[in-house]
């Protein structure tokens, strides 16, 4: 029976099941992302008073508190996908999302309105985060209920491309604004037109999506009158549910999550922040490697109808865990070489006491300097400069040693704090002179970018991307039982992806911020797709098999 399923062709109806569940998806994620991809702009828009390695982390910030309360999205619209449908539940969510890119194109910045600005544009982040909450639980299991048993693999893969696509449909879409009206211009205020065209997108979803009819698996369990009057006490009251939803998260989405971000949306900040690779750049060979890598995810879920959801799962978390150090310094070595060499021939050496250093997390650019150390660590970060660390300096005193030149850091403790910016301000100037005679460019020579290196491993980390991600609806949706598989799914799938992958770029780069080396943010993505594949290889049961109406 199952074999006659998988040699089945789609029918007109399930073809458009497929498509208006994906077309959404794409938009929501489209709109999500957009903010991700504007970051450095936003942060000048929004976060004008502060200095601009303060702002972008204040912009990264915001953006990351679109992921935090992703897991209450996922609560309040699961219960009431469970409770009410599929269908009208993801049409709320579309609406809320639409609405709120929308607005944030219209949105007056920090000059008209002031600091009203960016509390309104973290509320609508919030409004997004919400509405994403509710939105991937829901397309996926209207299209895994619709297909046959034997190829929900294959059918969810769908779904699994629209969060790629949307990300890719936001790069397109900024690119070609920003070619047609210029750097300047869309600076300027060019940067709203791919938040206002949303409109359109968001009009045709929600025409598409009202014509579609609720699931079949949600409708016979309606009829019957055996829909869950409370799925979330249900979902996470009894410890038999309770058990399966810990093990999504931890031996699961997780590792799902830190390999989906790192692969996408960290590999294109560290192009950006770590080797200076102007945002246009990056941006066009992101999306190559986005375009190679989409299909795969198709081909990873038809996959796993045949060999399992597990494995595959499993897998590309051990490679992500076992590569990815190497990866992003070939990255290095293919994006700017200039910077590589100067690094492998003069390394930058911090010769401190630890005992003087404080923690190097400040985003608010108002901590007061309290060390020399704190002055030379503070202005190597703003410097995007990777160093490792000497432990034999003398207490009170810090040196800067780049190659053989070695410059001291002014003393920053009981000294005015006018005397300390003068300082501060000549300690800079000497340190940039002399990465300068080192080697050390300030921005990658297009001229030297290895592109088609850059985009063969920025695609290998999109392999790692497909394998984790095209089989994960598939297996989510047959770890539940129908009437509290909305609640039960998204939960666990957001807090992965919305806590552990979402904060994924800002916890990296503060902890490069905070170790001086910038590879050292690759080690939370590491761990976490490790612990993922320990724990999920040795308790997840293989779904490909599960009767996802047998428990119902």
């Amino acid at each position: 029976m199952a074999d006659a399923a998988a040699a089945r062709a789609m029918t007109r109806e399930e073809r458009k099941v497929v498509f208006a569940s994906s077309l959404g998806t794409v938009f929501e994620w489209y709109d999500f992302y957009l903010y991700g991809s504007l970051a450095a702009i936003i942060a000048r828009q929004f976060f004008s008073p502060l200095d601009a390695s303060a702002a972008f982390i204040f912009a990264l910030l915001a953006f990351a508190a679109g992921f935090v309360v992703r897991p209450f999205g996922a609560l309040v619209f699961g219960r009431l996908g469970d409770m009410i449908g599929r269908k009208y539940t993801f049409l709320v969510t579309i609406l809320i999302m639409g609405l709120s890119t929308f607005i944030v194109g219209i949105l007056p910045a920090y000059g008209s309105i002031g600091v009203a600005a960016p509390v309104i544009l973290i509320g609508l982040r919030l409004l997004q985060g919400l509405a994403m909450g509710g939105e991937y639980g829901g397309a996926a299991i209207y299209v895994a209920e619709h297909a046959p048993h034997g190829q929900r693999g294959a059918y969810t893969a769908w779904i699994q491309t629209t969060a790629t696509l949307g990300l890719l449909m936001s790069l397109v879409v900024i690119l070609g604004t920003r070619t047609v009206l210029g750097e300047d211009e869309f600076a300027d205020w060019g940067w709203r037109v791919p938040f206002l065209v949303s409109i359109v997108l968001l009009v045709v979803s929600v025409w598409i999506r009202l014509s579609l009819n609720e699931s079949p698996a949600f409708a016979r369990m309606k009829a019957q009158g055996r829909t869950s009057l409370a799925p979330v006490s249900e979902s996470f009251g009894r410890w038999k549910n309770l058990r399966v939803v810990l093990l999504a998260l931890v031996g699961l989405t997780a590792g799902q999550a830190v390999v989906w971000y790192t692969g996408q949306f960290y590999a294109l900040f560290f192009l950006t922040q770590q080797l200076k690779v102007d945002a246009t750049t990056a941006q066009l060979m992101v999306a190559a490697a986005l375009l190679i890598g989409t299909p795969l995810f198709i081909v990873f879920g038809t996959l796993s109808d045949r060999v399992g959801r597990k494995p595959i799962i499993m897998l590309g978390c051990v490679l992500a865990a076992a590569t990815y150090f190497p990866v992003f310094q070939a990255l290095a070595w293919a994006a700017n070489p200039a910077l590589a060499d100067a690094q492998a021939r003069n390394l930058v050496v911090l010769v401190v006491n630890p005992t003087d250093c404080s923690f190097q997390f400040n985003p608010t650019g108002t901590a007061r300097v309290a060390s020399a150390c704190d002055m030379a660590r503070q202005m190597l970060a703003a410097q995007s400069v990777s160093y490792d660390t000497d432990p034999a300096g003398t207490p009170g005193q810090a040196l800067v040693r780049i190659g053989a030149t070695e410059i001291a850091s002014p003393i920053a403790h009981d000294v005015p704090v006018d005397e300390v910016r003068r300082n501060a301000t000549a300690f800079r100037q000497a340190v940039g002179h002399a990465l300068a005679d080192a080697g050390y460019p300030t921005q990658a020579d297009p001229a030297r970018i290895n592109t088609l290196l850059v985009v063969a491993l920025l695609s290998y980390l999109m392999v790692l991307v497909a394998m984790v991600y095209g089989p994960l609806a598939a297996m989510l949706v047959e770890m539940f039982p129908t009437r509290i598989r909305y609640t039960s799914l998204s939960l666990p799938y957001h807090i992965g992806n919305g806590w552990f992958g979402g904060l994924l770029p800002i916890l990296s780069f503060a902890i490069v911020t905070q170790t001086g080396n910038m590879y050292s943010g690759l080690w939370y993505p590491v761990l976490v797709a490790g612990a993922t594949a320990v724990v999920g290889g040795l308790l997840l049961r293989e779904t490909k098999d599960v009767d996802i109406y047998a428990n119902d």
